[in-house]
């Protein structure tokens, strides 16, 4: 296989997982410090802005 092949078959993958793990350390850094009762509304703010931003790169 030449590089242009794995070039194509690994950057899917490599952008998948750098989102993911942007994704998680959102909600570390959203949840932190966030008293029990307000977690669920930052929880629902992250999720509209993840869907925010996956929706702008279709």
């Amino acid at each position: 296989m030449d590089i242009a092949t794995w070039a194509a078959a690994l950057v899917p993958v490599a952008v998948m997982l750098v989102a993911a793990a942007a994704a998680v350390t959102i909600v570390m850094v959203a949840l932190k410090g966030t008293a029990p009762r307000d977690r669920a509304t930052v929880l629902k703010a992250v999720a509209e802005v993840i869907r925010a931003v996956r929706g702008s790169r279709k």
